[in-house]
């Protein structure tokens, strides 16, 4: 029976991953590396307050900066590394920056998206590339249902919206893909991420960390809404799982798939609930309601087909994924814990469960 990551490390090249600085992509290079699975990076640099700067992880792999958005960019980038796998998790990440700035976004998400595909496709070395888009790629409508992979793909506000226009760059590269006897294209939708390290602006978990720790007032813009709340490395396993199955198979069952809780989603006003008995603070006395901008209240993924097909299940409910990361939190700013450290040891811990 093989182990996880057999597959990856008897590849030729490495795994390239787009947005390595970023929070998933921070957390991704610490999981392959774990695994000894060779791994290489491309992104923007990272921000000041990033896991990837508390983390100490500037010069840990073979990296390269730049503009996603640069064709010729990601020419270099390709020539430089010969990755033989590419994780594109390089975005436009944040609801509300896409409403500020929604040409970037386009410019990130589609265009960057395109350019990655073009050049892998074209990419003798390259065997597979799976694209992470969003669990807010399916056409919500205020629709309560748990979406699965054949449910209508489209957005309404300009993030979602991008992510949607992203899908049919996926679908069209692939199809170029296949007329060009290049490598398989995949599409991964995953719930809303949480984890250690994570300082993201207008996201809620690191909202709650600035107002515990930094004493910053807490904006809560909808306590009603439901999400698909997971810890980070429950979707990164199943992208590694995902990879391999493909790389091992001659089908093409796993085009696309979902990865979120087997469990329905909780609300703003649970998750607030769990920090506050964790914390033994109110955080609802001080939080300010705001309804600037358009988004979807209800929002679940089925991941039933990932089950089926990989054998992939979380292993972390939603309130243990929103333990888990409080905890890395409390460690890394109350105990002074390293953040490098504290990640690695969640990457075994999780290998261990």
């Amino acid at each position: 029976m093989s182990m996880l990551g057999d597959t990856l490390r008897s590849l030729d090249g490495p795994v390239l991953i787009t947005g390595h600085t970023g929070f998933k992509g921070t957390w991704l290079s610490i999981f392959l590396e774990s695994l000894n699975i060779p791994v290489v990076g491309f992104s923007l640099p990272a921000l000041s307050d990033s896991l990837y700067i508390r983390a100490g992880r500037l010069g840990k792999i073979p990296e390269l900066f730049g503009d996603i958005t640069s064709i010729e960019t990601i020419e270099k980038v390709f020539s430089s590394f010969s990755p033989s796998c590419i994780i594109h998790l390089a975005a436009e990440s944040l609801v509300l920056t896409s409403y500020k700035k929604p040409i970037n976004t386009f410019n990130v998400n589609v265009m960057g998206t395109a350019n990655i595909l073009e050049i892998a496709t074209r990419q003798p070395s390259v065997r597979i590339s799976a694209c992470i888009t969003s669990d807010k790629v399916y056409e919500n409508l205020g629709k309560t249902k748990a979406f699965n992979e054949n449910d209508k793909i489209g957005g309404l506000d300009p993030y979602s919206a991008s992510k949607s226009a992203a899908e049919s760059v996926i679908t069209a590269w692939r199809n170029l893909s296949s007329e060009r006897n290049g490598s398989k294209v995949l599409s991964f939708r995953a719930g809303n991420v949480i984890g250690g390290g994570d300082l993201g602006k207008d996201r809620l978990i690191p909202d709650i960390i600035r107002s515990v720790y930094f004493s910053q007032d807490l904006i809560i813009r909808n306590q009603n809404s439901t999400r698909p709340w997971q810890h980070v490395l429950d979707p990164l396993y199943g992208y590694i799982l995902g990879i391999e199955h493909s790389l091992n198979s001659q089908s093409d069952e796993i085009l696309s798939l979902n990865f979120g809780p087997d469990e329905p989603s909780k609300s703003v006003s649970d998750i607030l609930q769990i920090a506050e008995r964790f914390f033994g603070v109110n955080l609802l006395s001080f939080s300010i309601q705001n309804y600037a901008q358009k988004e979807e209240v209800s929002l679940s993924l089925d991941s039933s087909k990932a089950n089926r097909e990989i054998n992939w299940k979380p292993k972390f409910n939603q309130e243990s994924a929103v333990l888990k990361t409080l905890d890395w939190w409390k460690k890394n700013l109350k105990s002074k814990l390293n953040a490098d450290t504290l990640c690695q040891t969640d990457v075994s811990d999780f290998l261990n469960l």
